[in-house]
């Protein structure tokens, strides 16, 4: 059958739970995909499930490519360049796909093929096949870029799928000694850049947040992880983005610089945003956290 999308795993020490994820692609209604896989440097017993698996068959390729350890975003400008599939799906290991997933992207894609304005689909992740992460739109479909989605209540985690084409046009920036840049700095490029995504209100992605997970980990890959998040907050201010979340990306990277033991002149310099301003949103960003810490305890 020939291959209409690729799925691309990147994993790291995740050889407990990634077969879950590859007897969803085992179930899957249509065959019509490949799983790449690039293990970003496993100590454990990943590849040798890799061997294993790789002499059973499963009516779907699986290419499996092993490097040292980089991080994720290097693991994902590998996987497109690897890429056979027309389309572009990330799957992490520690999630799976619900069996028709593939079924139903080739079916949503073609409402949208050969129109040129689409960078591809959006679909919903769920805890469960009921229950969404994050937010939505009422109806069937919406068209918006990955920037455009927080007005229409697209909030939350999604399972976007790329065309594989355009994605090659977009790698992620990699910084010496660094393993983590958010995907955000790469989809909100390719929006502003005028590229929609149909999103469809549908759950074909099941996800549950580890907490070894990259999402756990937010504040400390902000730190170990700071030339990357200085550039990505500077792009995004860039952008057509609301004042509310600009006005959130500034004081939360403030509070971050400080903690990293930037002055507030360094960090104006950093993002070329006024002192002040810095100043301002970085106290308000400190009683937001606290509030929130409040609330929460009771």
């Amino acid at each position: 059958m020939e291959i209409q999308v690729t799925v691309f795993t990147p994993t790291y020490n995740r050889g407990y739970i990634i077969e879950k994820l590859y007897n969803s692609l085992k179930n899957q209604q249509c065959k019509s995909f490949e799983w790449v896989v690039v293990d970003d440097g496993s100590t454990d017993d990943t590849m040798a499930l890799f061997k294993e698996w790789g002499k059973k068959e499963h009516g779907f390729p699986i290419r499996y490519y092993y490097k040292s350890n980089g991080g994720k975003h290097r693991a994902i400008n590998d996987g497109v360049k690897h890429a056979n599939g027309r389309l572009f799906i990330i799957v992490d290991s520690d999630d799976y796909l619900t069996e028709d997933a593939i079924k139903m992207i080739l079916e949503r894609e073609v409402e949208i093929r050969d129109q040129g304005s689409f960078a591809g689909l959006g679909f919903n992740k769920g805890k469960d096949r009921k229950s969404i992460v994050g937010s939505t739109f009422q109806g069937e479909s919406l068209d918006a870029t990955s920037i455009q989605r927080i007005n229409h209540n697209i909030t939350g985690d999604k399972a976007e799928v790329f065309y594989t084409n355009i994605l090659r046009h977009y790698q992620f920036p990699e910084f010496p000694n660094e393993k983590f840049i958010t995907e955000n700095v790469v989809w909100y490029k390719i929006a502003n850049d005028g590229y929609k995504i149909r999103w469809f209100n549908e759950i074909i992605y099941i996800c549950e947040y580890l907490d070894d997970g990259l999402t756990s980990n937010a504040n400390s890959l902000a730190l170990n992880n700071f030339n990357g998040y200085t550039y990505t907050i500077k792009e995004l201010l860039k952008y057509n983005l609301h004042p509310k979340e600009k006005a959130v990306l500034i004081g939360v990277y403030t509070r971050t610089a400080k903690i990293k033991g930037l002055s507030f002149k360094e960090i104006s310099k950093n993002i070329g945003i006024n002192i002040f301003v810095c100043y301002f949103l970085e106290k308000l960003s400190k009683i937001s956290r606290f509030i929130k810490s409040y609330i929460k305890s009771k």
